[in-house]
């Protein structure tokens, strides 16, 4: 069995790089003889890292001759289907569907939030995916999306692959980042830009003040998409009476580690909401992505959102959130540890509906 995986990997962002890595090795464990071969930025570390063979993403010969010899095509995991980044993006991953489609090979839409999408995006998803052969999507809102444009094609409601990560034996030392227990209470942000930015990093700033002076947290910048989010972080800090850290930690174990021992979350990125509820560490959302709306919707998480880019900023109102989160919790990760049994079922059916299309 040969598989091929198209996603946005290559890009030195730990979620998607985790979110590929817990594809590989669940395909490994499924398929102990598959050859994998990954659509990747940066072939030779990806194939260097994973153990994989790794095709050039932007040589469309050699991603021509990939799909040319694969069995089964897999689009995703990731918010790959849609419009807002830009329109050639969207015709990037629905052309790789499409020209597997018509090379006849099994091709499934895999563990994907879908959208936004405007009208010629929802056009361009209809007719690229004609003949599409399965599809899972991560939220309900991407499946109420995706379903009428692929008719043909049943479309199941799944989770994030992410929330099958299972942290290293032995745990990993944070020591060396400065998140010890000299640390505690710790409060790990996680932040990209946005719409709206300015906004966004003055609610931010807002929000780590309100927790280092009213409630006594360290909190710690975690950049998930490297240099980008670390330029992001340096404008909160520098806004900040407090005095925050930005730390740098080793790839997804270390990020998971030091999110698993911290006291509550602030998360822009999607992943570190996922990590955050599938280690029952309560969280503040911001959703500048319908994806990030969408996760905290299917998990049925009681706190609204602590401010939505577009939004007027209200001072009296980030403060009030950040009391109510930090006031409840014992009783939000209890919700959490609850729900991320199903969140870890719904995570494995992405490949108990690829079983079925395998065979």
């Amino acid at each position: 069995m040969r598989f091929l995986i198209s996603g946005y990997y290559g890009f030195d962002n730990i979620g998607d790089d985790a979110l590929l890595g817990i594809i590989v090795s669940q395909l490994r464990t499924r398929y102990p003889l598959a050859e994998i071969d990954v659509l990747s930025a940066k072939p030779d570390e990806t194939a260097h890292t994973l153990g994989v063979r790794a095709t050039p993403r932007w040589d469309q010969g050699a991603v021509r001759e990939s799909i040319a010899v694969a069995d089964v095509v897999l689009s995703g995991g990731g918010g790959l289907l849609q419009n807002a980044t830009s329109l050639k993006s969207l015709l990037y991953y629905a052309g790789i569907v499409r020209t597997a489609i018509r090379a006849g090979k099994r091709t499934m839409i895999f563990a994907q939030s879908i959208g936004p999408l405007d009208f010629w995006g929802k056009q361009t998803v209809r007719e690229f995916c004609k003949g599409l052969h399965a599809a899972t999507v991560r939220d309900e809102r991407s499946r109420e999306l995706l379903a009428p444009l692929v008719p043909a094609t049943p479309v199941e409601r799944t989770a994030d692959p992410v929330f099958l990560y299972d942290p290293p034996e032995p745990a990993v030392d944070l020591a060396a980042a400065g998140l010890d227990e000299s640390s505690d209470p710790l409060v790990l942000a996680c932040v990209r830009k946005t719409a709206h930015q300015s906004d966004a990093v003055s609610v931010i700033a807002a929000t780590v003040d309100r927790l280092a002076e009213r409630h006594g947290a360290r909190v710690a910048f975690v950049p998930f998409g490297g240099a980008a989010d670390a330029e992001v972080a340096t404008l909160v800090i520098r806004k900040c009476r407090s005095q925050p850290m930005l730390v740098e930690l080793d790839g997804l174990d270390g990020v998971a580690a030091a999110i698993a021992r911290a006291k509550l979350v602030v998360g822009v990125r999607l992943h570190a909401l996922v990590l955050a509820a599938r280690f029952g560490v309560p969280f503040l959302a911001i959703p500048y992505d319908p994806k990030v709306a969408g996760l905290i919707a299917d998990l049925q998480y009681p706190l609204a959102a602590l401010w939505t880019p577009g939004e007027r900023v209200v001072p009296a109102r980030i403060e009030a959130a950040v009391d109510d989160a930090w006031s409840r919790r014992d009783e939000l990760a209890a919700g959490l540890r609850r729900e991320v049994a199903v969140q870890r079922a719904l995570a494995n059916r992405n490949f108990e509906v690829l079983a079925a299309l395998a065979r």
